[in-house]
């Protein structure tokens, strides 16, 4: 059984969220959805689609997302049953009618190769619900590795609704804890794949929504900045030693653009000293400190 798990805050594009999961050819799936101490009651909505599949509700007092939304979603994932399977969908974010279907009829060749981590194809859709942009569809089988390589080329967008991921995996891993958790669905479609393969869907898509309303639809920030030293230093910390040496090189030039973009964090460049060191990259570290120069005068 699939559990699908919405975090729920606003309520702007949340009717056509659900109206997305009621018309599912394919019902084996089960809702959740947690309200984040909303100012915006969904209760109306909740009542007009309860018997339109099987939905739970519970609305949080606190709104923990304004403080982690990664600790948002694990309380909502606590509230998950059995599922084998789950995913986390955007309360703006909306299937087309056949995702669920596709899921199961993929399913005996997802288990056969010991997949942990599930995609779909997805379109980026505006606040008018217009699809703006190309359809994103990608390999059947990619490696992580590959896959990050590719993002990082700019060769591939990811968001977190497209995913699926084997419950147990995402129970004992854990999403990382970043500000806005901005990277952190990308850090998981690593980890949940173990490091391994990536199986795709791409003969129907998830719509991710694109809008002021959300974070990605606003720009760039010091909590965002934090968020991406953060990614970049857990994957070299934790994996670069097991990277080919592209990927390393293209992480570095990410952390070193992020660190430049916020001089002043002290801690932030004992860690990517520290990270020079490990990696024997000391002529990176001459080049960066001449850039900092030239910034300056």
């Amino acid at each position: 059984m699939l559990a699908i798990v919405i975090p729920y805050y606003k309520k702007s594009f949340f009717r056509q969220t659900l109206q997305s999961l009621a018309t599912q050819t394919d019902n084996r799936f089960r809702v959740y959805i947690g309200n984040d101490g909303s100012p915006e009651n969904p209760i109306d909505l909740i009542k007009e689609y309860k018997d339109r599949f099987d939905l739970t509700y519970i609305k949080f007092n606190e709104n923990l997302g304004s403080k982690s939304l990664v600790k948002h979603w694990e309380r909502c994932i606590n509230l998950i049953k059995n599922e084998e399977w789950i995913t986390i969908l955007g309360d703006d974010d909306v299937y087309e009618n056949n995702v669920v279907e596709k899921f199961y009829s993929n399913l005996e060749e997802i288990k056969k190769n010991y997949i942990t981590a599930v995609r779909f194809a997805t379109y980026v859709i505006n606040e008018e619900n217009k699809v703006i942009g190309n359809l994103c569809q990608h390999p059947t089988k990619e490696k992580a590795v590959d896959f990050l390589i590719r993002k990082f080329k700019g060769g591939t967008r990811s968001t977190l609704s497209e995913y699926f991921f084997r419950t147990d995996v995402v129970k004992k891993i854990k999403f990382k804890d970043f500000p806005l958790a901005w990277s952190s669905d990308a850090l998981a479609v690593v980890e949940f794949s173990g490091n391994n393969y990536i199986y795709s869907i791409n003969d129907t898509s998830v719509h991710f929504r694109l809008s002021s309303k959300n974070i990605t639809g606003k720009g760039d920030s010091i909590k965002k900045n934090e968020a991406w030293f953060r990614f970049y230093t857990y994957l070299l910390s934790n994996y670069g030693n097991k990277y080919p040496i592209e990927l390393v090189n293209r992480l570095f030039d990410n952390i070193e653009k992020v660190q430049l973009n916020n001089k002043k964090t002290p801690l932030r460049w004992i860690k990517l000293f520290w990270l020079y060191c490990v990696f024997s990259r000391y002529s990176r570290f001459l080049l960066i400190g001449t850039k900092i120069k030239d910034s300056i005068t």
